[in-house]
């Protein structure tokens, strides 16, 4: 079985509440950058280890937070190796905006991916987008770079959307698969 890391900041837990699904759908191991942008003190080394990393954080600014930032630029010490070549990566973020230039956070994450040599997966899903369709619906947002989450800024992670959640978890079930072959 494929070794899946979820590296994530959160700011008010609903990026949180993505990583666990997204997470729970690969099976995987939780590793969040904290509110000084810092690892845990094993986390380069679970990275290492891992076939596949996932990053998610929340759009702020139409980029990741700060604490990600922090995180991504030491990540060239990995980078410089090519520690992470040929590894599958992905990214989901979240924000309270229905748009939020949450696609520019994904497009961070897709470079940070390539300059670290690594191979890039998407959802993978298709999009609800009919007259029939619902805001709880799977990728109702229609990202195939990642999953996206939207929930109002005075909502708390517990009251974000149960598609948007079931869209974090089927994008970790397709993360770990493509890990494992």
């Amino acid at each position: 079985m494929a070794k899946v890391v979820v590296v994530f900041h959160s700011g008010y837990g609903h990026t949180l509440h993505m990583a666990q699904s997204v997470a729970q759908g690969a099976d995987a191991e939780l590793l969040a950058i904290d509110a000084d942008g810092n690892l845990p003190d094993t986390g380069w080394d679970t990275l290492a280890s891992a076939d596949a990393i996932i990053f998610g954080s929340p759009t702020y600014m139409g980029s990741v937070s700060w604490q990600f930032k922090k995180f991504a630029d030491a990540s060239s010490k990995p980078w410089y190796t090519q520690a992470w070549k040929d590894k599958i990566f992905g990214g989901f973020t979240a924000s309270a905006n229905v748009n939020g230039d949450k696609h520019s956070t994904l497009h961070y994450f897709m470079t940070l991916a390539m300059q670290h040599g690594g191979i890039w997966a998407g959802t993978g899903l298709n999009y609800n987008n009919t007259k029939a369709s619902l805001r709880n619906d799977v990728n109702y947002l229609a990202s195939s770079a990642g999953p996206m989450a939207q929930t109002p800024g005075d909502a708390s992670g517990e009251e974000m959307n149960e598609g948007d959640l079931e869209t974090g978890r089927l994008f970790g079930a397709r993360i770990a698969a493509l890990a494992g072959k």
